[in-house]
């Protein structure tokens, strides 16, 4: 008897009623209304071959299958919850494009906007001046512009680099005169 109501189970599989819907809770839908809609309802399920597109967009067998299902759907009277439940029983909550605010699809929602906030405070954060810290300039001494270090190698190549940078004569600055 159970091998019977297998293949009966099997049979109800195979011609396309896998997950109970319930009776219809809207009205049955024909003509140019029912393109729009199929179109409209289409257009919030993700294609599962594609995965960037909805299932109204793609042009994946699979994917006008499914829009041929909603289409029958909403002629049959289904509406449009029911429908996307429907589809969400059979692929995972991944199929709507548009996934409810529920469980973990929060942080898909506001996740995005939290790490930018963060980041600004952050951002923000590295900045700001330090608090209490005065900026303090010494006077720079006209005498020690023309000083080196201790070290001759050091000091020969600071000389060369006044040279360079400042067009000093072997580095040394000019007695009279402002700097440049």
């Amino acid at each position: 008897m159970t091998s019977l109501a297998g293949i009966a189970l099997l049979g109800l599989l195979a011609a396309g009623e896998a997950t109970p819907m319930g009776q219809p809770a809207g009205t049955p839908l024909a003509g140019p209304q029912l393109d729009a809609r199929t179109e409209e309802v289409a257009g919030l399920l993700r294609c599962p071959v594609c995965q960037g597109l909805s299932v109204a967009d793609s042009p994946a067998t699979m994917a006008r299958n499914m829009k041929l299902e909603v289409r029958d759907k909403l002629a049959a009277g289904y509406d449009q919850e029911q429908i996307l439940a429907d589809f969400e029983r059979s692929y995972g909550e991944f199929v709507r494009l548009r996934p409810p605010l529920r469980g973990a699809n929060w942080v898909v929602w506001f996740g995005p906007a939290a790490f930018l906030l963060a980041g600004g405070a952050v951002i923000g954060f590295a900045l700001r001046k330090p608090r209490g810290a005065a900026e303090v300039k010494a006077p720079i001494d006209a005498d020690a512009r023309g000083t080196v270090p201790d070290d001759p190698r050091l000091a020969d190549a600071v000389r060369r680099v006044r040279a360079l940078a400042y067009g000093w004569p072997d580095g040394v600055p000019p007695k009279t005169g402002s700097a440049p």
